[in-house]
């Protein structure tokens, strides 16, 4: 994928989101983890019953200070998402968190997962004035290594603190982009 077709949107208020974008990201979500992605839901199959609300409860956090959601399209259509969240609690108020972080199965390896990082830490810098990034992912599927190519260091990890089936226990991996 050429990056002169690929669009990334930023929503800062639950108003930019119209009922086919919401539907589409809520599309997303759901094929992200049916195919096995570690996104936030963390027993596939789901359906856009599950995903919706989850959606929603961003959607309604949106806003520019605190919470908002990077949208990757190409040709018009939604291949991936994250959100960037702050706590305005002042004590740590200059930090981050990114969430959902996910590309469609269909466009993995064509560059959109760093296109929405780079573009994340970014606005994380430019426009929310944080100092730093801090993320879990979930052990066992490689993502330490794709976002340490990004800049990202690990900084601790809750050994088994995933369940994900019985006898399937991964590692939390505690990660960190620092400065911005």
């Amino acid at each position: 994928m050429h990056h002169d077709s690929l669009e990334l949107r930023q929503l800062t208020s639950p108003q930019m989101v119209d009922a086919r974008l919401r539907h589409a990201l809520i599309d997303c979500w759901v094929d992200v983890t049916n195919a096995g992605g570690a996104a936030g839901f963390p027993f596939p199959p789901i359906d856009a019953q599950q995903a919706a609300p989850a959606l929603d409860a961003i959607l309604t956090n949106l806003a520019p200070n605190t919470c908002r959601l990077l949208v990757a399209l190409a040709e018009g259509e939604v291949v991936g998402w994250l959100n960037i969240r702050r706590d305005p609690f002042a004590l740590i108020a200059h930090w981050g968190t990114l969430h959902h972080v996910q590309t469609h199965p269909r466009v993995r390896g064509r560059g959109i997962g760093v296109a929405l990082m780079a573009r994340a830490r970014q606005v994380a810098r430019e426009e929310m004035d944080l100092e730093h990034l801090h993320l879990a992912a979930r052990g066992g599927v490689g993502l330490e290594h794709f976002y340490g190519r990004l800049g990202w260091k690990e900084i601790g990890r809750w050994p088994d603190a995933l369940r994900l089936a019985s006898g399937d226990d991964r590692d939390e991996i505690l990660m960190i982009l620092a400065p911005l």
